[in-house]
Parts: C-alpha cells; structure tokens; sequence
C-alpha cells in the first residue's frame, strides 16, 4: 500500500455482472488548515445532501456508478473516508451519503497539496472499478502551497482518460477560479463551479453534481 493514500477499498461492492459501470466518480475534498469545523460541516452536509437529489439519485443509479469520497490536504495526506460503492439503487445512494454525513475530519491544521491530491486521485482510480467515464470532482478554498507540483497529478489523471472538475470556494479576492480553470482541471468537458463563501456550498455542489451526472447521462441518451 502506498504511504499517501489509506484505500481501504470494498471491492464486493462494486458493479460486476450485468449491465457496465458508465461512471466512476471520486469526491476529492479539501480538510485543510483553512478550513473551520463549521466549515467542514458546511461541505460534508453540502455534499450528503446533493447526493440525496432526485435527479443525481436517478443519474447515479441508471449508470450503476461507483463512487468514492477521498478527504485531502498537505503533502502525504490522503484518506479515502469512503471507499468505492457501487450505486444501483436510491438506497445505496442514501446509505452512501449518510456515510458522508456521519465521516468524521481526519487532519485540522495543514497545508494545500492539490498536486499530492491528484496523484492520490490517480491510484485511486488505478485500482479502482472499470467504468467508462472517470471523474474526479475536487473541492477546494485555496491555491496549492506544497507538496507535489499540480502538473504531475494532473498529466496522470489525463493519461488515463480521466477528467478533473472543480468546485472553488472564494473567501477573499484572489480569483481562485481562475487558478482551477489554470492549473487544476483537465479532460473533455472539464469546468469549474464557483461558490462565493462556505455557505454557498450545498447548492453549488447540486450544481455541479447534477452537472457532472445527469447532464452526461441526458448526452448519452441522446
């Protein structure tokens, strides 16, 4: 195993027999120092709660997805908090987000890795399920200040035909959207959401989930 990175992947759970996983998705989020405890709640119940949508549930369930939940932030410090499942049902969609509603922070007080991140991202996805489209959505409150340089990671995922998506949170006025749409994502379609404070968080991140999910489901059909 490597020392970055904590799998702990349930590999029963993902999509075997039958119809073929459409969507692997990894929710890479930020825990880093800049980050309150109330500001983590923001984001864990942000997410849990766009993952209970109708429309994600439905999109998530028709394309038998696997999704995975890796908490981020310095250099060395990765966690998967929640390992791939496989999502063929609204309950297995609702038991995964109460896995995010109810995982606790693993690290408080260091830095901004996102290039660690990304390489992070990568193993994950290389010992991952086989679906056809991968995604990595990657949340974030500042610029990269350590660890492995972003283009490493990055140079990664799109060799392997995964893209990078992005929800930045803006606290100040240093358009850090800007440096996502720069450094940070990468792949066919790839885009960035922004969300103007924490408390913007929850409706963002329906945004970009209901974007990355049933948007790519309603092409498909088409």
């Amino acid at each position: 195993m490597r020392p970055w990175i904590s799998l702990g992947m349930a590999f029963a759970a993902l999509p075997c027999a039958g119809r073929a996983c459409e969507l692997a998705l990894l929710l890479a989020v930020d825990v880093s120092g800049s980050i309150d405890a109330a500001e983590y709640r923001l984001q864990m119940d942000g997410l849990a709660l766009a993952l209970r949508d109708g429309i994600v549930v439905e999109a998530l369930v028709e394309q038998r997805a696997a999704v995975a939940l890796m908490q981020w932030t310095g250099a060395g410090r990765q966690f998967i908090g929640a390992p791939w499942t496989s999502i063929t049902s609204s309950e297995q969609a609702e038991d995964f987000a109460d896995q995010v509603t109810a995982m606790p922070r693993r690290w408080h007080q260091y830095s901004t890795a996102i290039g660690d991140a990304l390489v992070a991202a990568d193993h994950a996805f290389e010992n991952g399920p086989e679906c056809r489209r991968r995604v990595v959505d990657v949340s974030s409150d500042g610029i990269s200040n350590e660890g492995t340089v972003i283009q490493e990671g990055r140079r990664a995922l799109r060799a392997r035909g995964v893209t990078v998506n992005a929800l930045v949170i803006e606290t100040d006025d240093s358009d850090l959207t800007g440096y996502f749409w720069e450094n940070v994502i990468t792949g066919s379609g790839a885009f960035v959401v922004t969300s103007n404070g924490f408390e913007e968080y929850s409706e963002r991140i329906r945004q970009k989930l209901v974007r990355e999910v049933a948007k790519q489901l309603a092409e498909l059909r088409n």
